[in-house]
């Protein structure tokens, strides 16, 4: 690894295998050193969980000049943790998780383990970016990102992010993109979220994870669901702090015996 070069740790939440990641390392190479630590197999929807019951392991998959990838037994998150502890030989000048296939716009950034990585990283005091294309395909084309990924990071590369914050970029299902917009987080929620069968062998049902999200504001233009819905790729920014300071000013009237 070069020193005089940006240190970029990526991680995910659909395996070192994925289709998304290993594009990402592909479209970021000419920009930086990367060190990947992603989990050795599937974990989506992990949010920011962590392993504390078993060990985890890291394992070195391959090193090439600038770029080293590892796999990692734990969760997204444990990758960050593990990774930051272990492999990475300086603090990274930034964190990636993805790219995720699937959305990650509105209410989803809570269950992402993709945006768990971003969490962690933004925990740690790292600038830290989650990109997401809202198609689950496995051999998607993620050539229509490239341009837009290599432009967001250079951005935060030059400019920074705020201490807690860091940003969500969602990408339409489908390119060409009209452009980008930043905007606010989608106010609704996912309904309908489980499918019942009857167990093969009795004993009751089987439930699988399913759902339909309603959007609760649908005539809102300044959310990320409007963006993606309408052609162009969304960047909200988050943040660590989840007080509600409108509702902790008025809980200040409260009295409590």
């Amino acid at each position: 690894m070069d020193s005089q070069r940006p240190l970029i740790l990526i991680s995910n939440d659909d395996g070192h295998l994925a289709k998304g990641i290993n594009e990402l390392v592909s479209f970021l190479r000419p920009m930086a050193d990367i060190i990947v630590v992603a989990p050795d197999g599937p974990r989506s929807g992990m949010a920011c969980a962590i392993t504390s019951q078993l060990p985890v392991t890291v394992t070195p998959v391959s090193q090439t000049e600038g770029v080293a990838i590892y796999k990692c037994s734990g969760t997204p998150t444990d990758c960050i943790k593990l990774a930051l502890e272990t492999v990475v030989p300086r603090k990274p000048d930034l964190v990636i998780g993805g790219i995720n296939h699937g959305d990650n716009s509105a209410v989803n950034v809570h269950y992402s383990g993709t945006m768990g990585v971003v969490l962690e990283g933004c925990m740690k005091g790292i600038p830290s970016i989650g990109f997401s294309v809202c198609d689950h395909d496995p051999d998607l084309d993620f050539s229509p990102t490239c341009p837009y990924v290599q432009q967001i990071v250079a951005k935060v590369l030059e400019k920074g992010l705020p201490e807690g914050s860091c940003l969500n970029v969602n990408f339409p299902q489908h390119a060409p993109y009209k452009g980008v917009k930043t905007g606010r987080q989608t106010r609704g929620r996912w309904g309908n979220e489980w499918a019942s069968l009857p167990h093969p062998r009795g004993g009751g049902n089987l439930y699988w994870l399913t759902g339909n999200f309603a959007n609760h504001e649908p005539e809102a233009t300044d959310t990320d669901r409007f963006a993606i819905e309408n052609g162009y790729i969304s960047i909200t920014p988050i943040q660590i702090d989840m007080t509600d300071y409108t509702l902790l000013e008025a809980m200040k009237s409260w009295e409590f015996k």
